[in-house]
């Protein structure tokens, strides 16, 4: 099991102290807390790789502000804008990462130029991003579909569906 696991993204700056507004990373609820050491990742030049959280101020179940104690300043802050929080899972409350996993079984994946690609058989958690497993609605091999911002476009949490939109040939690897 890996020791750090993905628990937010930094959306973008709030205040010019260096405040963000941060969102949690696939599917869990919002785990960033007073007191937790993060990683930054990628990594930044001229701004730190790690930070203590000093506040937290939640907007809802998924999105914070945030302010952590080595950023100081709009310039560093935007330049952490997009960059996810790895936190060490022994730091985070026992259970609730177990309590998450398995939660996007099932739902299906559309992309905007395919349609219907398969659905999630589960994710693989790597150190730059998470990939879904996805089984496609046709039969085949599983398909690893990057849980990035860039390709996802929506989630609708009701219809148990997530949309993307895929580049050329990625299905094909």
């Amino acid at each position: 099991m890996r020791a750090w696991t993905d628990v937010a993204v930094l959306a973008r700056t709030k205040n010019l102290q260096g405040g963000f507004v941060a969102q949690s990373a696939a599917g869990l609820p919002f785990l960033l807390s007073e007191g937790l050491e993060a990683a930054f990742v990628p990594p930044v030049l001229d701004a730190p790789r790690r930070a203590r959280v000093t506040a937290v101020a939640p907007v809802d179940d998924r999105t914070a502000i945030v302010t952590f104690d080595a950023v100081e300043g709009i310039d560093m802050a935007e330049a952490l804008v997009g960059c996810h929080c790895l936190v060490r899972r022994a730091d985070l409350p026992e259970g609730v990462l177990e309590a998450h996993a398995g939660a996007w079984d099932g739902w299906e994946v559309h992309d905007a130029r395919t349609g219907l690609v398969g659905t999630v058989a589960g994710i693989q958690e790597l150190p730059g991003q998470d990939l879904l497993e996805v089984v496609p609605a046709a039969g085949g091999r599983t398909v690893l579909v990057p849980l990035v911002d860039a390709f996802v476009s929506g989630i609708d949490e009701d219809a148990r569906r997530i949309d993307v939109d895929l580049p050329d040939g990625l299905l094909d690897l």
